[in-house]
């Protein structure tokens, strides 16, 4: 049975994404896994994979467009089957020979008039049709995910906002310039305003002007966010860090070169059993509501090329040590390469930013919304430390917790710290 291909995400707020090159021609045989195409996002290239058999029966996306997350991109099905009823719901033609496609056709082509007979008509269409959808849509409005979630923390109905994305998909921006604007009904309450505008810095003859690149705009645009609407607030402790390392010395002597355990495996394991005890830092704010996630992904920053992404294993407060680290391999090779996975970077519910390798002794890491937490971890170093009143030598490494105010408090983020502390202090625990 035939089945379309989807446009993937790469991460909870990714929107859309670039079609690059097409590695399949229509008619060609696919197998599951087989490479059909690259697609861009703010962060990565990724391989966009088949997850059916069959043959490439149709395309409806060139190179170059951009496409709204799980949009229609093409059709795999057995050879000969009839498909039409298909490329009709998806508005578009199926390729020709050389796996070109004409581009979707609007929506509302039939109803709508066509321009040279009545131009009047085109013209004062509110913002909320442009918007308004069939029931496919919570609401019957299409917008993003983070656009329905900046809309309700400020109260905006998103019928009244106006669209610019695809197809007038109401996008973030468009909640933020709606809830900027002055509102006709004005009371005491207003709604909030967004940030102000940073002032603009002229280039001067010493300077030069760098384009933002996708992936620095999106940072900016999720920092930004974060540190203006969560409310943070950190907790550090110091970890005696060698019973972590002795445990790691012993693992390692018996596995082979290539499936060696990293510091950051164990930091990432001992996090993820820490969350189980304290659910509260393995949540999300939901607005009138928390948001607690029943399983444990713990995602890693990874630093890549222009910026950095999060990597994601799952369920790791019940994966091994051993699992936990050949995971981290292949994902972090994936996104060094430019070339993750959907699968890598979707559904983490808490994050670690380790900077140790870098010998950075303290930081303090920005929330990564929607998640409570982040730990910020630094360099196990070697200090003067004093043991039973005498003066010894020990390693030691500071961890610091960021958290979100909304979601949990003071003494709660002290004891997950304690916790945390105590399983990596305690290291048997980690192979419990």
């Amino acid at each position: 049975m035939a089945e379309f291909i989807l446009m993937p995400t790469l991460g909870f707020d990714m929107e859309e994404g670039t079609m690059g090159s097409w590695l399949k021609n229509v008619g060609d045989p696919v197998h599951k896994g087989d490479v059909l195409a690259e697609i861009e996002s703010d962060k990565v290239t990724q391989e966009l994979q088949a997850r059916a058999e069959g043959v490439l029966l149709a395309i409806f996306r060139e190179t170059g467009d951009q496409v709204p997350v799980g949009a229609k991109l093409g059709v795999i099905g057995a050879e000969g089957e009839d498909i039409s009823s298909m490329t009709a719901e998806a508005g578009a033609k199926t390729g020709g020979n050389n796996g070109a496609a004409a581009k979707p056709a609007p929506v509302s082509e039939e109803a709508a008039p066509a321009p040279e007979s009545e131009p009047a008509k085109t013209e004062p269409v509110a913002p909320a049709a442009s918007t308004a959808v069939s029931s496919e849509f919570p609401g019957g409005v299409k917008a993003t995910p983070v656009a329905r979630r900046v809309a309700e923390e400020h109260g905006v109905d998103l019928a009244q906002v106006g669209g610019t994305g695809p197809d007038g998909r109401i996008r973030k921006a468009d909640v933020e310039t709606f809830i900027a604007q002055p509102q006709p009904t004005a009371t005491p309450a207003a709604a909030p305003t967004s940030a102000p505008a940073p002032t603009p810095v002229a280039a001067g003859p010493d300077s030069e002007e760098i384009p933002l690149t996708r992936m620095r705009s999106a940072i900016a645009r999720r920092m930004t966010e974060s540190k203006t609407t969560v409310p943070h607030f950190y907790v550090t402790t110091e970890i005696d860090m060698e019973p972590a390392l002795a445990l790691r010395k012993q693992i390692n002597e018996a596995l082979d070169p290539d499936n060696k355990v990293t510091v950051n495996d164990l930091i990432v394991k001992a996090a993820a059993l820490a969350l189980r005890e304290f659910p509260n830092l393995n949540a999300s704010f939901g607005g009138d509501k928390l948001i607690r996630h029943n399983r444990v992904h713990v995602g890693s920053a990874v630093a890549i090329e222009g910026g950095l992404l999060t990597v994601v294993q799952k369920d790791t407060d019940i994966s091994s040590i051993s699992k936990i680290a050949r995971d981290h391999k292949e994902m972090f090779g994936r996104a060094r390469e430019g070339k993750v996975r959907p699968e890598d970077v979707e559904g983490a519910t808490f994050t670690v930013s380790n900077l140790g390798p870098w010998d950075v002794e303290n930081f303090i890491a920005i929330l990564n919304p929607p998640h409570a937490g982040i730990l910020a971890v630094g360099s196990a170093r070697q200090v003067p430390v004093v043991v039973n009143g005498d003066l010894a030598v020990g390693t030691r490494m500071k961890v610091t917790l960021s958290a979100d105010h909304r979601v949990t408090d003071g003494a709660e983020a002290a004891q997950f710290m304690q916790a945390f502390k105590a399983i990596l202090e305690n290291a048997l625990r980690l192979l419990l």
